[in-house]
């Protein structure tokens, strides 16, 4: 629906610049070209400012644009009144353009919510259900691979999970019976089933969306203060510009009362204050939105302001400077070739999914033939037992090796 709102808007810029050249050189006709041009840019500005007014808010820019466009057209500059208005437009393009990048910047944080959840019934079967269908004391079952839906407690099974969108601790931690995992979280080898311990408005993931969503409420001083200036510069400038048509004219006569109402419409148009009133709000947005889409989080405007002020930043986690992407820098081998340890080892690795394996199977760089490798075993947390090419092989951290 958006996309197609742009397209539209687009649209109507490109049509009303083509209408507007053709008025610029067919002399004949060029007042019904500039009127039709006037009317496709700015019929929703000149529609908005009514709809306001009847209201009893309209003293904003669209009432400016308004007011100072018709004025030119009722002075006979058609073609002024038709630049404006498409210089506005083009304008307010581009503000919706970075406001709808902020947006699915935003939106993209919901690939850290899980759509669904297995929900374990009483003779032991699952049934795939919408999270809202999901309550406190359930049990529900998560597959290697799937995300953690709610926040909950183990109460069967046990192995790996992911955690870096939520913590940003990229090493993959070991989980059992009785440990408490939250949203999020990415279950990496073995299913296991877990007593919901939050519904899914109260989870980790709802309100880290709700958190980011809700930002632009949280306003900085410069927002606070462009809301309060927008209040009461309109009808400052609005009642300024009367002043600049009413006092010449009662000076000076009413024939330099077209003069003076071209300067006062001029004063209008020059004094709207969109740019101010957009561009620091936008700014904000687009900051948040940008720094979501990148992994970090910022509650509000205010916050953000906030960091301009700090000059030492302590980070307690290792996952938030590192994407931890492993990659083996050398191979030390003891009566084998080296060659053929690396190849063992990640025939082994093959079905796994910790990063260390990760990195193993890439660095190996040549294409597994899945049939060469029989029994595999995931030894949680510490290892990983496989057959491979006829042979066994066991894979753990050194000091785990008995000696």
């Amino acid at each position: 629906m958006e996309n197609k709102k742009a397209k539209y808007r687009i649209f109507r810029i490109l049509l009303s610049i083509i209408i507007f050249m053709l008025g610029l050189f067919f002399n004949t006709i060029s007042f019904e070209l500039f009127l039709l041009a006037y009317i496709i840019i700015g019929y929703d500005i000149l529609f908005n400012s009514i709809r306001k007014m009847f209201k009893g808010n309209f003293l904003d820019e669209n009432f400016l644009m308004s007011v100072a466009t018709l004025g030119a057209m009722a002075l006979g500059e058609y073609s002024e009144a038709c630049a404006v208005m498409i210089l506005y437009q083009i304008g307010e393009a581009f503000v919706k353009k970075a406001t709808d990048n902020s947006k699915k910047a935003v939106e993209s944080l919901a690939k850290l919510r899980q759509p669904y959840a297995n929900l374990v019934k009483n003779d032991n079967t699952t049934e795939k259900v919408s999270l809202e269908e999901v309550f406190v004391g359930d049990v529900i079952l998560v597959k290697p691979g799937e995300k953690i839906p709610v926040d909950g407690t183990i109460i069967k099974g046990n192995g790996l999970v992911d955690t870096k969108y939520i913590t940003g601790e990229s090493i993959p931690k070991k989980v059992d019976i009785n440990d408490e995992v939250y949203s999020g979280y990415i279950n990496l080898n073995s299913p296991i089933e877990l007593r919901v311990k939050k519904g899914y408005k109260d989870s980790t993931v709802s309100k880290i969306i709700d958190l980011v969503e809700k930002a632009s409420n949280r306003k900085s001083n410069p927002e606070r203060f462009i809301t309060r200036f927008a209040k009461r510069y309109t009808p400052i400038v609005v009642f300024l510009s009367v002043l600049i048509l009413i006092v010449p004219v009662l000076i000076m006569g009413v024939d330099y009362f077209e003069v003076w109402l071209y300067r006062a419409l001029t004063f209008l148009t020059l004094s709207c204050p969109c740019a101010l009133v957009i561009s620091i709000p936008l700014a904000f947005f687009t900051a948040i939105g940008g720094a979501s889409k990148k992994g970090i989080l910022i509650k509000g405007s205010n916050y953000l302001e906030d960091l301009s002020k700090v000059d030492k930043m302590i980070f307690d986690k290792t996952g938030t400077l590192t994407e931890g992407n492993f990659k083996v820098q050398k191979i030390y081998p003891e009566d084998i070739k080296a060659f053929d340890l690396l190849k063992y080892a990640a025939y082994a690795e093959t079905y796994s999914n910790h990063p260390i394996g990760v990195s193993i199977k890439k660095f190996y760089g040549k294409e597994i033939d899945e049939g060469k490798i029989g029994t595999v075993e995931e030894i949680s947390g510490k290892g990983i037992y496989a057959n491979v090419f006829g042979k066994d092989v066991l894979i753990r951290k050194y000091k785990t090796f008995k000696r």
